[in-house]
């Protein structure tokens, strides 16, 4: 099981040996979302783990959905509990539709209704040649990280009504590219595309669709798949990567009121990284 404090998580950043910060210790909610009932998949650890914290203290129940971490999502419980908040864990894989399905039914089972989607579940493996990229590999990033959230969310929209926020994780891969991520950035511009056009699709509905593209973030994601961490995040303007905590409040504000004219955006949060869209 991992230890921490209220704003840590247990995996140890690689580079400085301190805890991941998911919450500041003098973040103060407010209320901006008092009684909401959130879903947010990948939600068992890194910008997840975060993006529930921050919802919980902001007033919001959370269900987490996670694919194999047990300890991951017993400590994001254990945080958003401690923020007198509920959260429902469900264990499994998004991409696997009567999966999909049982996430649906408890949901509506136990809240009846959805006000905040949070898609942030993902893969990556990097590969510095393309040769070197299976069709498995292709097809099974694809299916985690965009073909399920298409699908995942176009089934929940049943639950949402008026005032409701999809909010999709994407990256800066979409838009500057990776050469040693070409098949993770390819879904990620994907997922921005698929923002866009939601946002459209569902505007006459009044249910608001953003996303957020985080640069370089400590995430136990880096360290499980990248074998050199040392240079992580040093090649942006600010010259380091960037915390959990500081991309999470992005996702609050765009499930909050404060956000009611804003829709088919992403909001950079990079270290500088100059972006175009």
């Amino acid at each position: 099981m991992k230890t921490h404090n209220k704003s840590q998580s247990k995996s140890k950043v690689p580079e400085e040996g301190i805890l991941p910060e998911i919450i500041r210790e003098n973040y103060r909610g407010s209320e901006k979302l008092l009684d909401k009932k959130a879903i947010i998949s990948g939600g068992d650890s890194g910008i997840g783990q975060a993006v529930a914290v921050h919802f919980a203290r902001e007033g919001a129940d959370v269900a987490i959905i996670y694919k194999e971490s047990d300890d991951d999502a017993e400590e994001t419980k254990k945080l958003v509990e401690k923020e007198g908040r509920k959260c429902i864990l469900l264990k499994g894989d998004l991409s696997k539709k009567d999966f999909q399905k049982k996430c649906i039914q408890k949901v509506k089972k136990d809240w009846g209704s959805l006000d905040i989607l949070v898609n942030n579940a993902g893969i990556q493996f990097p590969k510095d040649d393309i040769e070197n990229i299976t069709d498995v590999q292709i097809y099974q990033t694809f299916n985690t990280n965009i073909i399920s959230m298409i699908s995942f969310t176009r089934d929940c929209l049943q639950l949402m009504k008026s005032g409701s926020r999809i909010i999709c994780t994407t990256s800066v891969t979409a838009y500057r590219g990776s050469d040693h991520l070409i098949d993770y950035s390819s879904t990620k511009g994907a997922i921005a595309t698929f923002v866009r056009s939601l946002a459209t699709n569902i505007a006459g509905k009044n249910i608001l669709v953003n996303g957020v593209a985080p640069g370089p973030i400590w995430t136990p994601l880096v360290k499980e798949t990248f074998d050199d961490v040392s240079d992580f995040g040093k090649d942006n303007p600010m010259k380091r990567a960037g915390q959990p905590s500081e991309v999470a409040p992005a996702y609050v504000f765009l499930a909050s009121q404060d956000s009611s004219f804003i829709t088919g955006e992403i909001i950079h949060i990079n270290g500088g990284d100059y972006v175009g869209g």
